[in-house]
């Protein structure tokens, strides 16, 4: 059957479920890799892995949403939730500026106390202050939380942060967009339509984001087939997306810990890689997550399809929340691509090349 995927993707054939339920339950491992390898290399010839200098810092904790399976969240008025200022913000991506990075990836809780005002002056402020750094700001749920505070649509929030500067959005908040994985572990989220507008709605007006998928908890193989097909047609349309990054779910410290009794590795992590390059052929990128999934792993991963590195993550504290924790450095990520036999290349936001090493 591997023949037939092989057949079918280089005669410019779209795979159809049947095809993607093969592919993620039965289809041996390295026979997938290596398929995944040779498309990655038919669509981006050039042995090159892009990676970006950024940071993940938070704006708060505080959140209202419940989901099962973050360690990171606090109700409002815990004696741990907090809030940062405008200026706490800006000092952070001061910070991050220092040490190169060009993309801040901003993300919080849901908070009903904050205004939209308080979103755009960091926008704004970004902009003004630090004219190098890409505002990559905000997931769909937090722009959905804006719209319901302001009274506003996701689509008028969207205008108020083109406005303000943004032009990139992060995919996080995704999980698996299926319903019942969503109603699952997820219910006051909302369904795979509440991502899929937000994105829906900013790639129609120029901006550019990415798609992500946490998976390794609740999901069977044709929820993570919702969810790919969700992502490509949407792709379809607008041609938005510029890469799919999933990760494994890290359970520590979470409600969804004792109901997970062999969290997913490696092997699920690189099968997941190989399926999303055959399966999303409109998505220019597979980012490979050396953060979540460890940095051999990560090198591995370019060779099962993947072709950007992600990003240094100077701050990030979502995982560590889950007492998963791993750093890098630039001049660490150069050499791991290069032991992996790849040229390594540092990229901004929306993958235009800054340098080659």
């Amino acid at each position: 059957m591997l023949e037939q995927i092989r057949d079918k993707i280089l005669h410019g054939k779209r795979l159809d479920r049947q095809d993607g339920r093969w592919l993620l339950s039965e289809a041996p491992l390295l026979e997938v890799g290596a398929l995944g390898q040779e498309v990655r290399l038919s669509r981006i010839p050039e042995k090159r892995v892009t990676f970006v200098i950024d940071s993940n810092p938070n704006y708060t904790n505080v959140c209202i949403t419940d989901c099962q399976f973050c360690a990171f969240y606090r109700k409002p008025g815990d004696p741990e939730a907090y809030t940062l200022t405008v200026d706490e913000v800006l000092g952070k991506v001061e910070a991050a500026a220092a040490r190169g990075a060009t993309t801040v990836l901003l993300q919080g809780g849901h908070n009903p106390a904050l205004p939209l005002d308080y979103y755009l002056t960091l926008v704004r402020e970004t902009r003004r202050r630090f004219p190098r750094v890409t505002p990559h700001f905000f997931t769909a749920s937090e722009i959905q939380t804006m719209a319901q505070v302001s009274g506003l649509t996701a689509g008028d929030v969207l205008d108020r942060l083109w406005e303000a500067g943004q032009r990139t959005i992060p995919g996080g908040g995704a999980e698996v967009l299926s319903e019942r994985v969503r109603r699952r572990i997820e219910p006051k989220k909302g369904g795979p339509d509440a991502w899929l507008e937000v994105h829906r709605e900013a790639h129609r007006r120029g901006f550019k984001s990415t798609a992500t998928m946490m998976y390794g908890h609740v999901e069977e193989p044709d929820d993570l087939l919702d969810h790919f097909d969700a992502i490509r047609e949407l792709q379809d349309l607008h041609g938005g997306f510029t890469a799919f990054v999933p990760w494994s779910f890290k359970p520590g410290n979470t409600l969804l810990e004792k109901w997970i009794k062999h969290p997913q590795g490696p092997n699920a992590y690189l099968r997941m890689l190989a399926v999303s390059r055959l399966y999303l052929d409109n998505f220019p990128h597979i980012q490979a997550s050396w953060f979540s999934e460890g940095k051999r792993t990560g090198q591995i991963a370019l060779h099962f399809g993947a072709d950007d590195w992600g990003g240094t993550l100077f701050e990030e504290n979502v995982h560590r929340a889950a007492d998963y924790v791993n750093t890098i450095t630039v001049d660490e990520i150069v050499t791991l691509i290069r032991e992996a036999g790849f040229t390594p290349v540092q990229r901004t936001t929306s993958y235009e090349i800054l340098r080659t090493f």
